[in-house]
């Protein structure tokens, strides 16, 4: 599956933590950025089954996820997101395995 304009969508996949030279060198189609406490990672993805080889790679090391975002270029017309495409975001719970938030 393709994004919704054709062609590959661009994402942000926050982790907890700072990710080392080996660690970053799991993701080499994503660019790695510190912002505060989290690493980014930032890259065009060609489709959902890329999105989810990442998400597989990210629990595979033992990395948090805190959020999924996709980007939308910032050169497209008509709407900000497609219907039924919105941005997704994974909610943060407790560590004490209620599920609650935090």
């Amino acid at each position: 599956m393709t994004g919704a304009y054709g062609g590959a969508q661009q994402y942000e996949i926050s982790v907890r933590g700072h990710l080392g030279e080996t660690m970053r060198s799991a993701f080499p189609a994503l660019r790695a950025q510190r912002r505060g406490p989290e690493t980014v990672l930032t890259g065009a993805l060609p489709d959902q089954a890329a999105l989810h080889g990442v998400l597989a790679e990210i629990e595979a090391l033992g990395l948090e996820l805190l959020e999924v975002r996709r980007v939308n270029p910032p050169d497209r017309t008509t709407r900000a997101h497609p219907p039924g495409h919105e941005t997704s975001y994974v909610e943060r719970t407790s560590d004490d395995g209620t599920g609650s938030p935090r």
